[in-house]
């Protein structure tokens, strides 16, 4: 299963390549050639187990990708986040390390996951956790934003959900995210998919009521690209992560009780599935974040004056 693996890995990747090399218009930033070496770089350092890349080498290789992945964006449009507004990625690599830290929470109860390899001293266990955390929502946000510059996905018909109907998602998101810590814990490690679609229906909604970027807000003004490249970015993010993981040194290992006789790299297959809904997750729980964390700034510098 390793070989499917490294063949729908390597499949991806080409898709992606070939797209990018169409749409390009720009030569590529210093810092996507940078990130490229420095991703060819941590995979020979990591195969000959040199320290401390072997032992850092999910967020190394992470790193090096979002730059090439951001320089890629450039090429192709001519901006980017991190060209032209790196402190959004940096508020997003920020950010993105507590909002994992709540799927670290559920994963204390559902135990689908467990890290191994990972240094024993404190600090640097730290900063291999917080390092790697905090390139899970840059990843994620930069490969769909490379995407959706392709092109492929055009405005369609508007598709608007009544008041009603959006109340009923958000409730709909509540329970799948109350459920696994309801159910007694033997019954909650089989629901983790809820967790990973949970919090697009519980957030998504209330974004959009309080005028913050969504997924429905598009929908109803007739865009599809943002929804169609997250999920595209899913997909290849997802085949990225085990790939590397299974040759890292520091790693992690599914342990949840379905399909584990059908493993690519260390995940079970139907598991791919999942990075999916995931990706859509990251941009719905970052925007609600984010923007709630500008409101009480904002209100915090108000009561100061």
């Amino acid at each position: 299963m390793v070989a499917l693996g490294i063949i729908i890995t390597a499949a991806t990747l080409l898709v992606v390549l070939i797209a990018f090399l169409r749409a390009r218009r720009f030569p590529l930033p210093w810092y996507g050639v940078a990130g490229l070496a420095a991703l060819v770089a941590a995979e020979i350092l990591m195969f000959f187990h040199v320290w401390p890349v072997s032992a850092y080498f999910t967020p190394v290789a992470w790193t090096a990708y979002i730059c090439l992945a951001d320089a890629a964006v450039f090429s192709v449009q001519g901006r980017s986040l991190l060209h032209d507004t790196p402190r959004e990625l940096l508020k997003m690599a920020a950010l993105s390390i507590p909002l994992w830290l709540i799927f670290e929470a559920y994963n204390l109860r559902l135990v689908n996951w467990t890290y191994v390899g990972v240094p024993h001293q404190l600090p640097l266990a730290l900063l291999g956790y917080g390092w790697s955390f905090a390139t899970i929502t840059p990843g994620i946000i930069e490969t769909a934003e490379l995407i959706e510059s392709f092109g492929w996905f055009k405005e369609g018909r508007p598709v608007r959900f009544s008041p009603g109907a959006e109340t009923g998602m958000a409730a709909f998101g509540a329970i799948c995210v109350a459920a696994p810590l309801l159910v007694p814990r033997h019954v909650a490690s089989y629901l983790f998919g809820l967790v990973w679609i949970g919090f697009v229906f519980l957030l998504d909604p209330i974004n959009r009521r309080l005028g913050w970027p969504s997924l429905l807000a598009d929908w109803a003004a007739g865009r599809r690209a943002r929804f169609w490249s997250l999920f595209a970015s899913g997909w290849v993010c997802g085949w990225l992560w085990e790939f590397w993981n299974f040759w890292a040194s520091a790693k992690w290992h599914y342990i949840f009780p379905m399909f584990q006789q059908w493993k690519i790299f260390e995940m079970p297959a139907p598991g791919y599935l999942g990075f999916l809904p995931f990706a859509l997750e990251c941009y719905v729980m970052y925007a609600f974040a984010s923007r709630a964390l500008a409101r009480l700034t904002a209100a915090q510098l108000e009561r100061g004056k």
